[in-house]
């Protein structure tokens, strides 16, 4: 007896799912909608200082809130760990400041190699990975050795959605010899203490909210010690906004201070950046290791202070705290 003839349609993946595009990327994904890339094996040129990033960036609406090599600074690519005064080396990319030279192009652009994948951990609820990487100079010496942790957790996947990344890093010196971290300030540009885990929204988010605990601004919040700080902005097109809450783990420690000082712009472009090393410079002794970890929450709609605090008290448990959100 003949069968009917039928449609047979492969069934989408619940949850939270990883594509890895060996030697390239990973590309995470909920309820089939990509949500994050991961390139660990950048195509850059040598003076952006070739490193793994974060993008496409999106919410679970599919809103996408990073971008990728601006014109302006072609180093920028979605989120990063970027450090842009590494002693004398630049794990930055672009040009290095220095005092009274200004920014100067020099042949010191390093670079943060992927070298294993220890861990990849899948789950429709949870995924996490473990990385290995090295951190070379643009002489080909070895500086830095590094362990890289991220987690994706999905916190509310309703019509207001929200996801979580996780990122922690412990990296540690083996140049044999003591390496001064810092930034462009600690050089002699004030204001320009960027460096650490580093995001670049699109350029519709120029001119867009930040907030911290109990307080909404703009540019006048560049170099505040808060414990978390969020960026709302407007996307193109649909007009719709995004929310990203940064959150400093309570675990962290930093030269100068309880929390990080934070990195951020709005007037000319949207970025965010938890600055270890903004105004202090810390001397990295060789064989020593330095330890940082941070939550990023990607949110659909302008969440506004209140929300956005409510949203970095969400994220603490998945930084191993129970501290409050608002310490």
């Amino acid at each position: 007896m003949s069968q009917p003839h039928s449609t047979l349609t492969e069934p989408g993946r619940p949850g939270l799912s990883l594509d890895h595009e060996h030697g390239r990327s990973l590309r995470v994904a909920f309820d089939g909608t990509e949500i994050f890339r991961y390139v660990y094996g950048p195509w850059d040129p040598q003076f952006e200082s070739p490193r793994p990033y974060f993008h496409p960036l999106t919410t679970l609406g599919g809103r996408e809130v990073s971008t990728y090599r601006p014109h302006d600074h072609l180093w920028h690519k979605g989120m990063a760990w970027s450090l842009p005064n590494v002693g004398t080396e630049n794990f930055w990319g672009g040009p290095t400041y220095n005092r009274g030279r200004g920014y100067e192009q020099l042949e010191n652009n390093g670079s943060t190699n992927h070298v294993e994948f220890t861990s990849l951990e899948v789950g429709p609820e949870r995924i996490s990975v473990v990385e290995n990487l090295e951190w070379v100079t643009q002489g080909g010496e070895l500086w830095v050795r590094e362990e890289r942790r991220f987690g994706v957790e999905v916190l509310d996947s309703g019509e207001q959605g929200a996801w979580t990344l996780t990122y922690s890093t412990r990296f540690t010196n083996v140049s044999g010899a003591e390496i001064v971290m810092g930034s462009p300030t600690t050089k002699g540009r004030e204001n320009a203490g960027y460096g650490g885990l580093f995001w670049r929204g699109p350029r519709s988010f120029t001119g867009g909210s930040v907030y911290v605990p109990g307080r909404e601004g703009g540019d006048d919040l560049n170099g505040i010690r808060s414990p978390w700080m969020a960026f709302s902005g407007r996307h193109d097109g649909e007009g719709g906004a995004s929310t990203l809450v940064f959150v400093d783990s309570p675990n962290n420690s930093y030269p100068g201070g309880e929390n990080t000082e934070w990195f951020v712009r709005t007037g000319i472009f949207a970025v965010v950046s938890p600055s270890p090393y903004y105004s202090t410079e810390l001397t990295f002794e060789p064989g020593t290791s330095l330890s940082y970890e941070y939550a990023v929450v990607i949110a659909d709609e302008d969440r506004g202070v209140e929300g956005s605090a409510e949203l970095a008290a969400a994220s603490l448990h998945l930084l191993g705290s129970s501290a409050a959100a608002g310490r």
